[in-house]
């Protein structure tokens, strides 16, 4: 998995792994996706009962290698999973030990055995970092429970006063944490020793084998030297090691080409939900989520909000971009617009042909509906009558179109068109370009297309051969759309 790298030793821009371009990946919440029954003695919720913030569905390691298949079926080949090292938290934003998986995921051989699996297939494993806060039960906090000022580790957090207060919540917290959430103690990442050991813990699992890192609010580590000198190591293991940060607002700072390669693209998601969803947003829902409040968009607003979100930071950047829909931070999409799935549909065919990695939150791909928090992190229903196979059906469709012709991957975002519920652009490439036409109308709809090289093109989502002029109008069904690509 770590192919020849490509010699920019002149380049002078900023420089993103090369096979990022070409991924599409696919986020695992690994308690809701899969259990395999192998990890026993647990006390658990019913699969697929009511999530709630403090109870276990029992999703482990063992049970993604046994879908491998269905993830691996979609096109999809990279994964990124929310945390798996030892918690005492479902969601595991709650680290207890950073060099062990957690038991309830299969331990370490559990990862080693994905990892490898994983790889067979060519897919690439991307892991979350959480490096600005531990937990009440990671151990150097601990030793601060236990020993008070006497501490070893007492520099390893912000301590305003003694006896330290961690679960009394009608007293002022007298230690630095994550919002104010004092299970989420913040490390102090000005001590050498800490530094020493988030890094070590980056090189660790680069060395066992993982392709990169998704980092949890790494923006508060306000310390550019700290993810300089992060960047360095985990590549100084694989050059090819992708970087992205969960930086929610503009994150010029730290996409210099020195820190992140990219950043989840929240400026992607609000967008969409605003321009395929604008007939059916749930308002009180979003303002609830981690979107906030969406306003609908026209299709000239979304034109021009994606081509500044295209233009925002540097084009190697963009292609790394992690574009997403929604996320276990957010309510799902389809929740979001009140379940329509034409809205999501289209937005999916936008994300999959737009520059930059795409990313499907885990069950979008079968419809799966979630609200906020914790009612977005639901478990993966693997009946398949339960499943809509139609997205199924255009995710794979859309995520082979994507994988096989250069311009969905490499080409350059030009809208053409935009007027009313109707978008066109075009993502041109030397091997060929190719136009996708989005009509959110409830009506038919005859959109112009431009800059067409004349020639046949197939439209990847019905197989339909149409040849096109340089004046050809389209027509483009209800809620639907056309991706038309170049016969080879």
């Amino acid at each position: 998995m770590n192919p020849q790298r490509p010699d920019r030793s002149r380049d002078t821009h900023p420089i993103t792994p090369d096979w990022v371009a070409d991924a599409v990946f696919y986020q695992i919440f690994p308690d809701r996706f899969a259990r395999s029954g192998r990890v026993t003695g647990l006390n658990l919720q019913p699969w697929g009962d009511t999530p709630h913030f403090h109870k276990y569905m029992g999703g482990d390691l063992w049970g993604v290698i046994e879908q491998l298949d269905h993830i691996q079926g979609l096109g999809v080949n990279a994964i990124y999973f929310c945390p798996v090292f030892q918690s005492a938290s479902n969601h595991r934003y709650h680290t207890h030990d950073y060099y062990q998986v957690d038991p309830m995921l299969g331990g370490n051989d559990a990862l080693r055995a994905l990892i490898d699996e994983a790889h067979a297939r060519g897919i690439r494993v991307v892991l979350d970092g959480v490096f600005n806060h531990s937990s009440r039960g990671f151990f150097q906090f601990n030793d601060l429970l236990e020993q008070g000022e006497a501490s070893a580790y007492r520099d390893w957090f912000h301590v305003d006063g003694w006896p330290l207060q961690p679960y009394d919540d009608s007293r002022p917290a007298n230690y630095a944490a994550w919002w104010g959430n004092r299970a989420l103690p913040k490390f102090n990442t000005a001590n050498p020793a800490v530094r020493d050991f988030l890094w070590d813990v980056a090189e660790y699992w680069m060395r066992f084998g993982i392709d990169g890192w998704r980092l949890d609010v790494p923006n508060e580590i306000d310390d550019d030297s700290f993810w300089q000198e992060f960047r360095r190591r985990v590549k100084a293991v694989n050059p090819e090691a992708y970087i992205v940060g969960e930086i929610w607002g503009d994150a010029h700072r730290w996409l210099q080409g020195d820190q992140f390669d990219a950043v989840m693209n929240y400026h992607f998601t609000r967008p969409c939900l605003a321009f395929f969803g604008a007939r059916t947003l749930d308002h009180p829902m979003n303002e609830r989520s981690g979107t906030g409040r969406v306003d609908p968009m026209t299709a000239e607003a979304f034109a021009a909000r994606m081509t500044d979100v295209k233009n925002m930071y540097h084009p190697e950047i963009v292609r790394a971009q992690l574009n997403l829909l929604d996320s276990h931070d957010t309510a799902r999409f389809l929740t979001a617009v009140s379940g329509d799935a034409t809205a999501y549909r289209l937005a999916t065919v936008f994300q999959m042909t737009y520059v930059g990695a795409p990313c499907i939150y885990y069950g979008d791909e079968i419809g799966l509906p979630g609200g906020p928090d914790p009612d977005c992190r639901r478990a993966f229903p693997w009946d398949e009558q339960e499943w809509d196979a139609d997205t199924l059906a255009l995710t794979r469709t859309l995520i082979a179109a994507r994988r096989s012709v250069p311009a969905l991957t490499r080409g350059t975002f030009e809208v053409t068109h935009a007027q009313g519920e109707g978008v066109v652009f075009m993502r041109r490439h030397e091997a060929g370009n190719a136009h996708i036409a989005l009509n959110a109308a409830q009506h038919e709809a005859h959109l112009p297309v431009t800059g067409v090289t004349p020639g046949d093109y197939r439209d990847v989502l019905t197989g339909r051969t149409l040849t096109l002029t340089t004046d050809t109008p389209l027509s483009v069904p209800a809620r639907g759309a056309l991706v038309l690509v170049p016969l080879a």
